[in-house]
């Protein structure tokens, strides 16, 4: 993002209200503060995250989440997972494993700890199209 000039641009399209979905580095990229870095990548949201939280690549995993606003629970596919360590008061936490922070929104942002593209499973993506078609009212 630097080295192309995309930081601007991004920030310009979510200051305009435009949904922006980070999953697990897209998280990190979305982040306010990142343990261990004095700088944020966007700083678009207001979370605290700490990479690869859940271990080294060994320690990657599977598992069923619920996630508020989901009827069924989601399959969730974390991969050196980064973990949201804390929120602002705005930040709507969506879902947690294990009493740690996995999924939250904040207004027209969407991030997940993991991966919901590596499965069959469409309900968190279903979930940000509509954040995108209700942006578009």
């Amino acid at each position: 993002m630097r080295k192309y000039g995309f930081i601007d641009a991004i920030r310009a399209f979510s200051a305009a209200g435009k949904p922006i979905f980070g999953t697990c580095a897209g998280l990190i990229v979305l982040a306010k503060s990142i343990e261990g870095l004095d700088e944020p990548h966007l700083g678009l949201m207001d979370i605290t995250v700490a990479r690869n939280a859940f271990g080294r690549q060994r320690e990657s995993f599977e598992t069923d989440l619920p996630v508020k606003g989901i009827e069924e629970p989601i399959r969730a596919v974390f991969i050196r997972a980064p973990l949201i360590r804390s929120v602002a008061s705005d930040v709507d936490v969506l879902s947690t494993y294990h009493d740690e922070i996995v999924t939250a929104r904040q207004g027209h942002l969407l991030a997940a700890s993991y991966h919901p593209e590596l499965t069959d499973d469409y309900q968190l993506h279903q979930y940000f199209v509509d954040m995108v078609t209700s942006s578009l009212k």
